[in-house]
């Protein structure tokens, strides 16, 4: 087929620029970019260049027809003018895959009904048998794409996406697309002189192998089996054979002729052994070198003298998501920034990320950036020059910080081993500027950063939470992978705090004798609530022989330390089954059997409003959430306006002599005297002799008060 066809490569967003350049060199004629892909023209033969060649194309399309689709009803005739019979025959399956919605055809499997109706009556018209429709393996595939009112179709020649190009057999949790690996080596500079690569995440081993089939000339669709226009009928056996067969000898002449090293190292040995049959099933065994190991650690051999230029570190550390932990991702990229600098002088360098401020962990000055997609994830290109100066830059920061973190460490660790707790505040907003928590869990920290005031530019304020995050992690001697690291907002209207993908990393920590397992990844809190500590010890230590009430219990720590205090009963009741269960787990990890105790889930107003008045419970641990709109609540509850109710309808069910421990988080709360007074209530304001050490600065912290019957 020598005529001129009319032809469209797609790709991935970001990459129009490349493929442009690649169809030009692959002598396509007329390329003309547009938004994810490029028109252009060309004989048979280019063709079959294109899509045995391009690196980053994800499909090549041949057009068949186009029509306005102002109306629904006269699409079928007009792909019916298509001349399908010499397409494909009767006796072969074909699907549609079609993208695009107007006024006329709002739904995609609309749309593609309508342009198979024209292609079974094209058949039908001509007296053959319609050809039938195939979800699996079809035998041809058209793509049909609706833009505005115009509708284009096209015969699919690649049949299964490009980035497939048949060497990758497995791949790991987070594979980057080979399209988007050549993207990012051609960005880098591989060439055909390029010497030595290096990754040291190399996972897979995609990217390696993407640089090296560029370094040796070697067609991205040489290991692939299966393409979209072998069933068609005019397909050229005879010329295909010609473009594989010349590509092979280019790969073989290009392989013999130098010799190039492709280095890489993985933590995970899996992914080594995946990464070494990727390269066998591609040829490459020879000059790919894997190992394993960490990249913060690990630099490439010695080289010889001949390969001491064109030297290449391609990589794509994992992104936040892949960690799972967003603090251990960001210590990460700050050692190998560190250590790129230190031990890759003279190379050039190519990382990609998933967010610029990762990449400004590496204290590395770029000269060039590129936003790029990973599937749908927007992801960025950072090249660095290595053979130039690179001189660290970093914002003058002082070292007020790093000075008030190691204060406060060394005189609260000997506080806290002396009280015996092992759960504690070494830092809560002391320096206005880094407005964050953090907090001590046995040998773990935990940082909450909260919202930033309007003022500050979001920039501004994810800079100092990383400044801090890099402080605490130079400055107090806790491991990398110990830092989580959780973003608490201001709660309005409807919002509820919401929980996070579950990791599962939880720990035990004591408490004046008690023990509580906590999770420092999947909730916004712990299953512990550090400040009403004294609060708690207090309440264990008039418990002995009483009968305890704990309302809104959360996770019964209060109750635990009731029950080991000797309490005669303990009733502990929260909405939260998951949390209940949690307060078993945590009367079972102190010794103490849960069936002689009582947890009800129920919601708590609702609960006191049921009982019958009765001077039932010796104490009652009031400890309700500021505010809660919860669903499964039958009220919403604000603790200020809503605490002489809920004391009132608490009181109901305390003996005569009997004391409620009224606690709350509300910051600006006020406690109103008089409405208690009404009900025959009084309160003393035990708040401040509840505040620890590691509270002690921030006075507001909470609020403590004896709650009594008038005499």
């Amino acid at each position: 087929m020598s005529e001129s066809l009319q032809l469209f490569a797609t790709c991935a967003k970001g990459l129009e620029n490349l493929l442009f350049d690649e169809l030009n060199q692959l002598g396509a004629n007329n390329v003309r970019q547009t938004i994810a892909g490029c028109w252009f023209e060309g004989d048979l033969a280019t063709a079959y260049r294109s899509c045995l060649w391009s690196r980053v194309a994800s499909r090549i399309l041949l057009k068949l027809g186009a029509c306005e689709a102002l109306r629904a009803e006269s699409v079928a005739a007009m792909v019916a003018t298509t001349a399908w019979e010499s397409i494909f025959t009767p006796r072969q399956t074909f699907i549609i895959d079609f993208a695009g919605d107007n006024k006329a055809i709002r739904h995609t499997q609309f749309g593609a009904q309508l342009v198979k109706d024209g292609i079974v009556d094209r058949f039908r018209e001509l007296g053959l048998n319609r050809p039938s429709v195939a979800k699996a393996l079809p035998d041809i595939r058209i793509n049909a794409h609706l833009h505005k009112d115009k509708l284009t179709w096209y015969l699919d020649l690649s049949g299964d996406s490009l980035h497939r190009r048949g060497y990758r057999q497995q791949q790991g949790a987070a594979p980057l697309r080979e399209t988007l690996a050549a993207a990012v080596a051609i960005r880098a500079g591989v060439n055909q002189q390029t010497s030595v690569v290096y990754d040291p995440f190399c996972g897979s081993g995609t990217l390696l192998l993407e640089a090296a089939m560029i370094r040796f000339d070697r067609a991205p669709g040489l290991t692939r089996r299966g393409w979209g226009f072998e069933s068609w009928l005019g397909h050229d056996e005879r010329l295909w054979q010609h473009e594989l067969s010349a590509a092979e000898q280019r790969f073989n002449n290009a392989y013999q002729a130098e010799k190039a090293r492709f280095i890489g190292v993985d933590s995970d040995p899996r992914m080594i052994a995946i990464a070494q049959q990727n390269a066998e099933r591609l040829g490459f065994s020879d000059c790919m070198d894997y190992s394993e190991g960490f990249a913060e650690q690990a630099v490439p051999a010695d080289l010889p003298a001949s390969e001491q230029g064109d030297q290449l570190v391609i990589s794509n550390p994992p992104y936040g998501e892949r960690l799972g932990e967003e603090v251990e991702t960001l210590l990460l990229y700050r050692r190998f920034g560190a250590h790129v600098r230190q031990c890759f002088d003279g190379w050039k360098v190519a990382i990609l990320a998933g967010d610029e401020s990762l990449l400004k962990r590496m204290k590395l000055r770029s000269h060039k950036k590129y936003k790029l997609y990973n599937g749908a994830l927007e992801v960025l290109l950072a090249l660095y020059d290595l053979t130039e100066e690179q001189v660290e830059f970093t914002q003058a920061q002082s070292n007020d910080l790093a000075n008030r973190l190691k204060k406060n460490y060394k005189q609260l660790e000997k506080w806290a081993a002396k009280e015996g707790v092992n759960a504690w505040r070494v830092y809560d907003a002391d320096l206005p500027e880094y407005n964050a928590a953090i907090d001590i869990y046995n040998d773990y920290v935990v940082i909450q950063e909260y919202a930033a005031p309007k003022d500050i530019p979001e920039a501004v304020a994810k800079e100092r939470l990383w400044f801090l995050i890099d402080t605490v992690a130079h400055e107090l001697p806790f491991a990398a992978d110990h830092l989580t690291l959780k973003v608490r907002q201001r709660q309005s209207g409807k919002s509820q705090y919401q929980k996070s993908q579950p990791r599962g990393l939880t720990t035990s920590v004591h408490e004046y004798g008690a023990e509580f397992q906590v999770n420092l990844s999947d909730y916004l809190d712990t299953g512990l609530f550090l400040d009403h500590r004294w609060a708690r010890r207090e309440l264990g230590k008039i418990s002995q022989g009483k009968s305890i009430l704990n309302l809104f219990a959360y996770t019964c720590s209060a109750s635990v330390h009731a029950a080991l205090g000797g309490a005669r009963e303990v009733v502990s009741v929260d909405l939260s089954k998951t949390y209940l269960a949690w307060g078993e787990d945590n009367f079972r990890l102190n010794g103490l059997n849960p069936r002689a105790h009582s947890f009800v889930q129920a919601d708590c107003l609702q609960w006191l409003r049921e009982q019958r008045p009765q001077q039932r419970f010796d104490i009652i641990f009031l400890d309700p959430p500021t505010f809660s709109n919860s669903k499964r609540m039958d009220d919403v509850l604000d603790v200020q306006r809503d605490h002489v109710m809920l004391l009132k309808l608490a009181a109901r069910l305390l003996k005569q002599d009997g004391v409620i421990l009224f606690s709350n988080n509300n910051r600006k709360f006020k406690l109103d005297d008089a409405g208690l007074a009404a009900i025959f209530l009084q309160a003393e304001n035990w708040t401040q002799r509840s505040l620890s050490p590691d509270f002690a600065r921030n006075k507001r912290i909470h609020h403590l008060f004896k709650v009594t019957h008038l005499d």
